[in-house]
């Protein structure tokens, strides 16, 4: 087979060049997935390269499902002895060989966000530390931050001396860690953490891996975290076979610790660094290209690139203007019912938003309108209740020291064993050092517990059995049998209830899901179902092939594409974000910038962006103008719809009659300068929907003007401090550009 036939010539230079250091500047719709797994099967084809000498690492299970097809149908059977798989996954298989090394039982847990913030709960409870002053998803970000640098609990405790509130979060971070270890379960961000940690504590672990692969390629190389970073550097430090594939413009991360820095330094940090760029496009037409380059290039923190296509030309960007969320979603749903009357499906759209929070209103109308969705990012399958029910007794099952899982089922279904008993036996663990499960299996304990010892005894040989079974049954026979013996799905028929109809329906489907694993996977086993459960995403779960339009948020957008594209909700404010604009960090609007490039280059035929006039967030009407991103696409690439005419009054219905400032002209599109209010005394450089600037109160979105006297009453919402009433004159707001 002619391996690099059909490629162009840098998609050619790219799989040939085999050794050293390499970076693979892939632009979004390059055929980068193509390259790879022509590069993995040239290895094995024309270098003789063992197939187990090679690691292929992707970001998610999807990306290396897709990898793993390509390459067995390049080279057949011996694709099956890559490692191709996401960080997590092959991780947690280097764990589960050798993490007895650090302390911890191989069959340990692994914990989702729910999980984390139960026990988060727990240490603020003990620590006697208020919530409110330490919020729950503060104190989970804050830890998981560290964790992506590398920093251990004693080490930002040293970091934090002299600051009060650090120094609590490090005692927080501290007890949060401990709680882990002695429920023998790993957070995500531990998971690699610990990998790193048992590399650098066990070199020969280190070398052992490093001789294993030779050639190391790593997809999404700009959304990896310092500890990624780490990693990679210690397994390819021996043979320097690494090729990482990426683009800088699409690193749209950085709030959960991706670096671009890794990216963007990879030539410093990995001398001789032979650097490849993919520039042709196969994706998009040429004036979707064109807008998204005229986007881009408007960041200074990126390597130099420019996409291109061979692709015909295509549709006008649609400009669609609204008078408010609402209306923006009518017209999207009428744009789409017009475009099926027109022959195209359902799947073939996407609604791409900045915030879960936008998705409602689009929903109701998509209702409304009888058009077919599904929703991405919303409430996960294994987030439901009766899922995350059933999950915990197989994590007990699997791991007897996973507290956390024990406590969430002891009493589910209601078996007579109440908080007070809970507590007691909590309090002997704290004592004792023992697991939960550990006490309640031992007679001489439980018998101080009083009428509590049979049901506690009840329970523990229940769970017992269960282990026993789990030794000799497929994952399925297993759910089975633990539905039969905890009378769970009785409990639920019982009910008779819509809502325990539902859950009846989600049980049915984990059990299809466990019967696929046992069918699908080399060695079923409950930890490897267990495993692949835990590091599902939310893309994993999507299917191209159902007749819906699809809703997410362009953060879960990347990998994806469709042939029609709305970006909604397009303001200043909105995306680019209100925290980016006020940001401190130089990266933050640029970050935002390299987020709409993402949702731009998801169309592959056409491509609408919204945004609404006026816009109700948590109860308060904003006005916003239209985001900047909009005014970079040159006008020759646009075509605007549903603008409205130049009467039309923003805060129609709204005013107070003769009080408001009549002369005052709302916002209308890109304007080129600001219309200038004024009066005998005062000239405004402002108006409605501008950001401005107070010396006190930080920036705002100025949301009303008045005429007051010889002076103008503007109010003004902060962030921080809600809406102001200020005097023109005496306030000196200035406008933020």
């Amino acid at each position: 087979m002619n391996l690099i036939e059909g490629l162009n010539p840098k998609q050619k230079e790219a799989v040939l060049q085999t050794k050293g250091p390499v970076l693979i500047l892939a632009g979004a719709g390059s055929g980068k997935t193509r390259v790879l797994t022509h590069r993995i099967a040239y290895l094995i084809e024309k270098e003789n390269v063992l197939p187990w000498k090679i690691l292929a690492i992707t970001f998610t299970n999807k990306a290396a499902k897709e990898m793993r097809e390509r390459v067995n149908a390049l080279v057949g059977e011996m694709a099956e002895e890559i490692w191709v798989s996401t960080f997590h996954s092959a991780c947690v298989r280097i764990l589960r060989k050798d993490i007895d090394k650090l302390g911890y039982n191989r069959s340990f847990t692994i914990y989702d966000t729910a999980d984390q913030k139960n026990i988060i709960k727990e240490c603020l409870k003990e620590l006697n530390y208020n919530e409110k002053n330490y919020p729950i998803n503060n104190v989970l970000g804050t830890i998981s931050n560290q964790k992506n640098e590398l920093i251990g609990p004693e080490e930002f405790y040293k970091n934090s001396k002299g600051d009060f509130r650090k120094e609590k979060l490090a005692n927080i971070y501290e007890m949060y860690q401990k709680k882990l270890e002695s429920n023998n379960a790993l957070d995500f961000d531990d998971i690699i953490f610990k990998t790193v940690e048992l590399f650098l504590y066990h070199p020969d672990i280190l070398e052992y891996y490093q001789n294993r692969f030779e050639y190391i390629m790593v997809d999404e190389y700009q959304d990896t975290n310092t500890a990624q970073y780490k990693l990679i550097s210690l397994l390819a430090s021996k043979h320097q076979n690494l090729c990482v594939v990426g683009d800088d413009d699409q690193s749209i991360y950085g709030w959960r610790g991706a670096n671009i820095r890794n990216i963007l330094d990879f030539e410093k940090d990995f001398k001789n660094a032979k650097i490849i760029k993919l520039e042709q496009n196969y994706r998009s037409t040429k004036i979707i290209l064109e807008a998204a380059n005229s986007v881009i290039k408007n960041n200074f923190g990126r390597k130099s690139k420019s996409l291109w296509t061979e692709n015909q030309n295509g549709s006008l960007i649609e400009i669609i203007e609204a008078d408010n969320e609402n209306k923006e979603a009518d017209l999207v749903a009428s744009e789409i019912i017009n475009q099926i009357e027109d022959g195209r499906e359902y799947k073939d759209f996407a609604i791409l938003y900045r915030t879960n929070a936008q998705s409602r209103v689009l929903e109701e109308h998509f209702i409304k309108h009888s058009i077919p969705y599904r929703l991405l990012g919303g409430v996960r399958f294994y987030e439901r209740k009766e899922i995350k029910d059933l999950l915990a007794y197989l994590r007990v099952i699997q791991n007897p020291s996973d507290d956390l899982s024990l406590k969430r089922i002891i009493n589910v279904p209601k078996r007579g064993i109440g908080n007070t008993t809970v507590s007691k036996v909590e309090e002997y663990v704290l004592s004792s050092g023992m697991s939960f499960f550990d006490i309640i299996r031992e007679q001489e304990i439980v018998s101080q517990f009083g009428r509590a010892v049979s049901k506690l005894k009840k329970f523990s040989d229940l769970i017992g059995g269960l282990q026993v079974q789990s030794e000799i049954s497929s994952v399925e026979e297993l759910i089975e049998e633990l539905l039969s013996k905890t009378g769970y799905l009785k409990e639920l028929e019982k009910e008779n209830t819509e809502e325990a109809k539902e859950r009846i329906q989600n049980i049915k489907e984990l059990i299809s899901k466990a019967s696929e694993y046992d069918k699908n996977a080399e060695e079923p086993s409950l930890q490897g179902f267990l495993e692949e459960v835990s590091l599902v995403a939310d893309i994993d779960n999507y299917d191209e092939t159902n007749n819906a339009v699809t809703l997410m948020t362009l953060h879960s957008a990347k990998g994806l594409e469709f042939p029609y594209v709305f970006i909604t909700g397009l303001e200043e404010g909105i995306f680019p974000s209100y925290m980016s604009i006020v940001s401190e960090k130089e990266d933050a609007i640029e970050e935002e910038r390299r987020l709409c490039y993402v949702g731009i280059t998801r169309a592959k035929e056409k491509l609408y962006l919204c945004y609404a006039k006026s816009r109700t967030i948590r109860g308060t009407t904003q006005y916003n103008r239209q985001s900047r991103f909009i005014e970079e696409i040159p006008k020759e690439l646009i075509n605007i719809k549903n603008k409205e005419k130049k009467s039309s009054d923003l805060l129609a219905g709204i005013r107070n009659k003769n009080r408001i400032l009549q002369s005052y002209k709302p916002y209308q599109g890109a304007l080129s300068s600001k219309e200038n209010l004024g009066s005998k005394n005062i000239s405004l450089e402002y108006q409605c929907g501008d950001l401005v600037k107070h010396l006190k109160f930080g920036i705002g979105t100025v949301e009303d003007i008045r005429y007051a006297g010889a002076d103008y009453e503007v109010t003004v919402l902060f962030p921080k401090y809600g809406k102001k009433k200020l005097m023109a004159g005496l306030a000196k707001l200035k406008v933020v550009e």
